[in-house]
């Protein structure tokens, strides 16, 4: 009686780690934000748009088939969530990341123009640092690691090697333009963006 007693209790733990690391998943997935005037205006992760939901800050305006659940609650994951007050939103310069330069390039190597998966690309330094290039948006690319190896501590010229376009910073232009392109993907997201 103890063995299946401790059987099952193996099994409903293993369930619970299952599940917990679903919800862990899911809580990461993209949802749009608009502002109370049904403008686009950001990308946040699920979770915290979940936050802003349960603070009554925002409503979820368009809901995925995804779920998270807790001891006591079932919630659909939004897709899309409005605010529920005009916020004005000050020209922001976006965060200087590995996931936005990655997002910028589409993925893809600046020089060979493979597109892989994030895993299979690292950044580059155009100018490198060891001859004064700075990590900034105007000087980072997505690159695979064999173009990488390839350029080495050489700039594209010294390397013979051609960008497929001159890399640029983040502005609201490209903003709207990313999420658009995460909208491919997101179906509901669609009527809320201009094509």
């Amino acid at each position: 009686m103890n063995a299946t007693k401790d059987i099952s209790l193996g099994l409903h733990t293993k369930m619970e780690k299952l599940e917990a690391k679903r919800n862990g998943q899911v809580l990461h997935t993209p949802v749009l934000v608009l502002n109370a005037t049904y403008e686009p205006v950001n990308v946040c992760a699920a979770r915290r748009a979940i936050v802003l939901i349960l603070n009554g800050v925002a409503l979820p305006e368009e809901v995925s088939h995804r779920q998270v659940k807790s001891p006591s609650r079932i919630m659909q994951v939004p897709s899309v969530i409005r605010l529920l007050e005009y916020r004005r939103i000050p020209h922001q310069a976006r965060a200087l990341s590995r996931k936005n330069i990655l997002i910028r390039d589409h993925y893809t190597c600046q020089f060979c123009a493979r597109t892989l998966v994030a895993a299979e690309l690292t950044l580059d330094h155009i100018i490198p640092r060891s001859q004064g290039g700075k990590s900034a948006w105007e000087n980072l690319v997505a690159c695979c690691y064999s173009c990488n190896n390839h350029k080495g501590d050489r700039t594209p010229e010294q390397a013979s090697m051609k960008l497929l376009r001159q890399p640029r910073p983040f502005n609201l232009h490209t903003s709207r333009h990313l999420m658009r392109l995460m909208a491919s993907g997101e179906v509901l997201w669609r009527k809320y963006l201009f094509f």
